[in-house]
């Protein structure tokens, strides 16, 4: 068995950015503002303002655009997997291009402002390197975060000795 198939994994998290509105919701919204533009439509262009028609036509388009743009930036992943001798950290872009970085657990410092403001930043040193991670969580989940990871460092940077006592 190779040796990194037999270390244990001592935390393992996969982070998303949190999308509030979800296709169904996207629909229905969507829906809804063509509904109301048909219901202040057409009467505008019963009256002869047929150009305003065109206008609320791509209030409608730039509103689904802008969803759309919002949504594939929610691809993003970041994943952290702790095990005996790293802490690997996986990044994929919403085009799919992966970024990886090895961190020494040994060395690692978690770093991170208790309590956490809006503009703190959860950062990863090891060994001179500095890496942020989650730039698009909250700052409560952030700070979660970090709590998680330092206990996952200290459990894992603890000897475990097995010994019989008989």
């Amino acid at each position: 068995m190779s040796e990194a198939a037999a270390q244990a994994i001592h935390f393992d998290a996969t982070l998303v950015p949190h999308r509030s509105l979800s296709r169904r919701g996207f629909r229905l919204l969507i829906g809804a503002l063509v509904a109301a533009n048909l219901m202040i439509g057409v009467p505008v262009f019963l009256l002869g303002a047929w150009p305003v028609v065109g206008f609320m036509g791509l209030d409608v388009a730039l509103v689904a655009i802008l969803f759309r743009l919002n949504y594939r930036s929610g691809r993003l992943t970041e994943t952290l997997r702790l095990t005996d001798s790293t802490l690997t950290v996986t990044r994929i872009d919403p085009e799919g291009l992966i970024e990886e970085a090895r961190l020494d657990p040994y060395w690692l410092r978690v770093d991170m402002d208790d309590p956490p403001e809006h503009d703190s930043h959860l950062t990863l040193i090891s060994r001179g390197t500095r890496l942020v991670v989650g730039r698009f969580l909250a700052p409560d989940e952030r700070l979660e975060l970090a709590q998680a990871l330092r206990a996952a460092l200290a459990r894992a940077r603890t000897p475990v000795y097995d010994h019989r006592w008989d």
